[in-house]
Parts: C-alpha cells; sequence; structure tokens
C-alpha cells in the first residue's frame, strides 16, 4: 500500500434521494465540508464518474443500477460485465471494483462495486457498503495511474441503503470509513483492500452505532 493523493484533490459528491440518507451524511462528514452533500438523483450530476452499488455479476437489474442503465443504455451492463469477466472471472467480490468507459459525456466512467453477492440480499449486518466504497476509490486511483487526470470528480449514492436494507446511520457512517481511509491510498490489490478493513472488524463492530468509526490508518509503504 502506498500513499497517492490526487492532485488536483478529488471533487466528491454524496447525492440520493433518500432524505435520511442525506441527513445522515450531513452528520457523519460534518468534519468534511470539502465533500459535497445533494439531495437528489446521481443521474443529475455533472461528474467524471459515477459509482454504482452493483452485485458481483454486474447484473444491473434493480435500484440505482437499473436507473442508470435505463438512462446510459443496454450497453452499459456489458462493458460491466465484460470488465467483471475479464478482470475476475466473471464474479466481483465485494471489496473490489471495476471502471468502464460509460458510452457518455457525462459522466464519462462507471464504477461498478459490490455490496451484495445477489441481485437482493439484505447486508445490514455486514461490512460491505466500506468494502465497497473503498473498492470505489481504489477504481479511480487505478484509472488515474493508468490515465493521470482522468477522474477528477465522483458522485455516489447511499450505498446499500435501497436493496441492501443498510440503515441510513450505518450506511453513512461505513461510507465515512471507507472514504477517510481509501480517499488518499492506494493499495496493490483488492485482496490487500479487504484484509486491511476486515483485520479492523473488531473495532467496527464495537463502535457505537450513531458514530462514525475511526479505524486505524494503515502506516504508508516507503
Amino acid at each position: 500500500m502506498s500513499s497517492n493523493r490526487v492532485q488536483p484533490p478529488l471533487r466528491v459528491v454524496l447525492a440520493d434521494i433518500n432524505p435520511q440518507v442525506v441527513q445522515a451524511w450531513l452528520a457523519a462528514f460534518a468534519d468534511h465540508p470539502e465533500i459535497e452533500i445533494h439531495k437528489g438523483s446521481i443521474l443529475d450530476e455533472r461528474v467524471d464518474a459515477w459509482v454504482t452499488p452493483t452485485n458481483a455479476r454486474g447484473l444491473m437489474d434493480g435500484g440505482v443500477d437499473a436507473a442508470i442503465k435505463r438512462h446510459l443504455g443496454a450497453g452499459i451492463q456489458v462493458r460491466v460485465q465484460r470488465a467483471i469477466r475479464d478482470g475476475f472471472a466473471g464474479r466481483l467480490p465485494v471489496g473490489s471494483a471495476v471502471c468502464v468507459s460509460s458510452g457518455a459525456i457525462n459522466p464519462k466512467f462507471l464504477i461498478s462495486t459490490p455490496t451484495m453477492r445477489e441481485s437482493a440480499e439484505d447486508v445490514s449486518e455486514t461490512l460491505n457498503v466500506a468494502l465497497a466504497c473503498a473498492a470505489a476509490f481504489q477504481a479511480i486511483h487505478r484509472q488515474n495511474r493508468d490515465a493521470p487526470g482522468s477522474i477528477s470528480s465522483v458522485a455516489l449514492v447511499g450505498m446499500g441503503a435501497n436493496t441492501g436494507q443498510v440503515p441510513a446511520r450505518v450506511c453513512a457512517n461505513l461510507m465515512w470509513t471507507g472514504y477517510t481511509l481509501f480517499n488518499d491510498h492506494t493499495f496493490d490489490d483488492y485482496d490487500e483492500l479487504r484484509a486491511t478493513i476486515l483485520a479492523q472488524l473488531d473495532d467496527i463492530e464495537n463502535a457505537p452505532a450513531d458514530k462514525p468509526v475511526r479505524i486505524k490508518r494503515p502506516a504508508t509503504r516507503r
């Protein structure tokens, strides 16, 4: 793992139509004024990349996935599934992500990261939201490593808060965890990212439900 601060700073937008998610974000990210929080559809956000919570096979048949497929066209699912097939043998593990061209001007890229294995799964008792959020930022780092400056802004929804049945406050706190730990660090691979979060499982599970999880940052490898 190495430090990799994006220059200029990555513009991060959190957008959701659920007012409870928006209020939970405002509380969880109160110490991060650089984060833009909007009540509304991610489809209205003008950024370089949208992040969509998906399932292991990249089937865009429900929730935000389905709305994005309707908006961008059926070809987006083909590109996502091709990337999953080529990079992950057809099944994308929770805690990993793919970044594909959207085929549109806005956004230029779609980042798909699973919060669940199947199309509809209760993940309210898991760390999947933190894993998915962290993986999305790793996908941005990787894209910018391969094509510097290609993603300078990104929009995310309340991950797992709809189909995944994650309560708004828990969703916001786990997204806070994923953002604060992984926004400015790049991992060698997604296995290392997952291991870093899961190694701190006790700290996350034992934290008060109404507090963001301030898990220990990994040491920077030089």
